[in-house]
């Protein structure tokens, strides 16, 4: 195999994922009645043959394998892990407490110093603002300073075997497979995270066989310990998905004295949100270029942003809100802006997972299309919740509350 240099992988997963979780062997206690038997789990040995005839037809030899799986046997922790995902479970502000922590931004901005020029010229070539590439870097990795220690290809076929979001990380293992063979990572470099990301700023393989460039021109498309590389890798990811230069992502604003929510319709130039009297928190005008939308990340009684497309790029790096207004927000405070203004709402009782799948179940019957019900709170919930305020008498900010909830459990 054709040597790399690579010699680590710094990986944070940041996908949602559920799985039964996996059997673990006890002592029985003194007087315990017997347990109930359990069904049995997914057969290694079937997965693997299976795999391994899906794999050879890809071109991957045996040898490359046997490499990566020859003594695979299933990661129970990786269960329990999907499980954890705060960035779709802690509140908000809660996450983002954490997320702009004082001990982050101050490595954040050692290492926007550090990497200054090339940042620059990262965005020069892709459009993509640099503060957003430093916050992808800083929310994935703290700018490299964690890198796991998970086989990534261990990781991958743990998911793969219990079939989480059916075939998905099934792909990513044999795309992992297809690096190894091509000699694009060195086998003892394939660790990382439990949910198969890659790099300082946490590729998925596919992500890295489409998007991954050799910023250096080294010849080597190097995520690990080439950091021109990965952020120049993240914004081709970024520019890719539709960045458009000039735009922010949005900004906070003060939303004007007895503005009718319910005409807060999707996306509007900035031009008409300032004509209907939207500012910035801070006072100065709006940005003139781009759209934005209208958006209450904690409801009507905590801030009002306009968040525009790019804010919907950063979402398909992760889907959560929490880890997109992280990621934007990092990238703001890193650039010299100051924290969010308005107070969060930390003492309103939020609506329960339970609670919030209720509320999805209910949203469907009366037709609103929100696919499956997963007790998280995206786009399409957040319009189907702003229709029923509307006819309901609520404020129309697409906040889940107990108040619309009773309004729907009476119908």
């Amino acid at each position: 195999m054709r040597r790399t240099g690579l010699t680590r992988i710094a990986i944070l997963a940041s996908l949602a994922l559920a799985s039964p979780a996996l059997a673990t062997e006890q002592r029985p206690r003194p007087n315990a009645q017997a347990p109930k038997a359990q069904p049995a789990g997914p057969n290694v040995q079937t997965f693997l043959t299976s795999l391994w005839s899906d794999a050879r037809q890809r071109g991957i030899s045996r040898e490359t394998f046997n490499a990566a799986l020859g003594n695979f046997t299933p990661d129970p922790a990786i269960i329990a892990l999907t499980k954890k995902q705060s960035e779709f479970v802690r509140p908000i502000w809660s996450y983002l407490d954490n997320a702009i922590s004082e001990t982050r931004l101050s490595r954040g901005r050692a290492a926007g110093e550090r990497y200054a020029s090339e940042l620059a010229a990262i965005e020069r070539k892709y459009g993509v603002d640099r503060r957003i590439v430093l916050g992808i870097w800083g929310m994935e990795t703290n700018f490299g300073s964690y890198t796991g220690d998970k086989d990534v290809f261990r990781s991958l076929a743990t998911l793969a075997l219990h079939r989480y979001r059916d075939d998905f990380f099934r792909d990513e293992l044999l795309v992992a497979l297809k690096m190894l063979e091509d000699g694009l990572a060195d086998r003892s470099a394939m660790r990382g995270s439990w949910a198969g990301a890659m790099g300082q700023t946490q590729f998925m393989p596919s992500s890295f066989m489409k998007y991954a460039v050799d910023h250096d021109g080294d010849g080597v498309r190097d995520l690990w310990e080439n950091i021109p590389d990965a952020l120049a890798s993240t914004a081709n990811y970024l520019a890719s998905f539709g960045w458009q230069a000039g735009v922010p992502w949005g900004v906070e604003v003060t939303v004007p004295d007895g503005f009718n929510l319910a005409s807060a319709e999707g996306m509007q130039d900035f031009s008409s949100w300032a004509a209907a009297g939207f500012t910035r928190a801070n006072g100065s005008a709006l940005p003139r270029n781009g759209k934005a939308m209208l958006w209450y990340p904690a409801g009507v009684r905590g801030p009002a942003l306009l968040v525009s497309e790019n804010y919907r790029v950063i979402k398909r790096y992760n889907s959560s809100d929490a880890y997109a207004l992280g990621v934007a927000h990092l990238g703001d405070r890193l650039g010299g802006s100051g924290p969010i203004r308005a107070s969060w709402p930390r003492n309103d009782k939020r609506l329960s997972p339970v609670e919030v799948k209720e509320l999805q179940r209910r949203l469907i019957a009366l037709g609103h299309p929100l696919g499956k019900v997963d007790g998280r709170i995206g786009e399409l919930s957040r319009e189907a919740i702003r229709r029923q305020q509307i006819r309901h008498g609520l404020p129309a900010d697409g906040y889940p509350t107990l108040a619309l909830l009773q309004k729907l459990r009476q119908k």
